[in-house]
């Protein structure tokens, strides 16, 4: 690991950065140019203090998870991103990998799509960006460590991320679903490790996975109608709908609803609220 250089690398690429190059608001005039390490760490969902090591020259050796957020966050080309990685002493993504970085054209969607919630999937489910809508909606990724970002994740080992409530025969599909997904992800992508890693914790530490895995069925993801529970705002029902990014093996999920409902009117609140609460629950 190259920390100096490092260092040199990740001050260069933040103050080419601005603001709206990232789908945030210019705010008063900055006395440096690019963005504030607040800001990075926040999009990349590590701390300041983290950020702060890194850029001096003496952080640890970053994981992979965090370099690819990090090289994400900052809107690295191929070419930036894999010297970050190599600096980091890591070896960058390769062919037979799953993509983990978002193509600069979805990255200027998901900024210019502000009036609904949006996420962008890996092909193994990974939570690799979101906008500020769908973590009010859904929940703060960013406080979720990253290598815990994933759906399949948290829908089988943690806190079942996104606030979905469903039927236990709803519950059953889902699993068989999300399982029969992970099963045609790895037939495309037989050798990456961080999908041997994640299906050998869900296959060790999950019955109900494991159940599923072993059926031998697959799946892809589908649109569809989906409710959340919001801690504020009650229940809320959303279409769901799905857009799969070829080149990258990505999905972009959006969620909507019809106007003139209380949903429609849901969402028209979280966009002035943000993550803020509402006092007492």
């Amino acid at each position: 690991m190259d920390r100096a250089e490092l260092a040199t690398v990740l001050r260069g690429a933040r103050s080419r950065l601005s603001p709206v190059d990232v789908g945030l608001p210019a705010g008063a005039r900055r006395q440096v140019p690019g963005l504030r390490r607040e800001e990075v760490a926040s999009l990349a969902g590590v701390s300041v203090d983290y950020i702060v090591r890194l850029e001096q020259g003496r952080g640890p050796k970053p994981s992979d998870q965090v370099l690819g957020a990090l090289t994400r966050a900052l809107r690295l080309t191929d070419v930036d991103r894999d010297l970050v990685y190599r600096l980091a002493g890591s070896e960058p993504p390769q062919a037979g990998r799953i993509p983990m970085v978002i193509r600069p054209s979805v990255q200027r969607l998901l900024d210019r799509l502000t009036d609904l919630p949006v996420l962008v999937l890996s092909a193994k489910s990974d939570v690799l960006a979101w906008n500020p809508l769908s973590a009010a909606l859904l929940g703060d990724f960013s406080a979720i460590p990253p290598e815990q970002r994933n759906i399949m994740w948290q829908r089988f080992l943690g806190t079942g991320m996104g606030r979905v409530v469903m039927t236990p025969e709803e519950a059953d599909s889902n699993a068989a679903a999300c399982v029969g997904c992970l099963r045609a992800v790895k037939a495309t992508y037989p050798d990456d490790p961080d999908l041997t890693r994640l299906l050998t914790e869900l296959r060790t530490r999950s019955e109900e996975f494991e159940s599923h895995w072993q059926a031998g069925r697959s799946s892809t993801m589908h649109s569809l109608t989906k409710t959340i529970a919001h801690p504020d705002l009650g229940t809320l029902t959303l279409d769901c709908d799905t857009m799969h990014v070829p080149h990258t093996d990505q999905t972009i999920v959006i969620y909507s609803a019809p106007p003139n409902t209380p949903t429609a009117t849901a969402l028209d609140l979280l966009r002035v609220t943000g993550l803020e609460t509402f006092g007492p629950r």
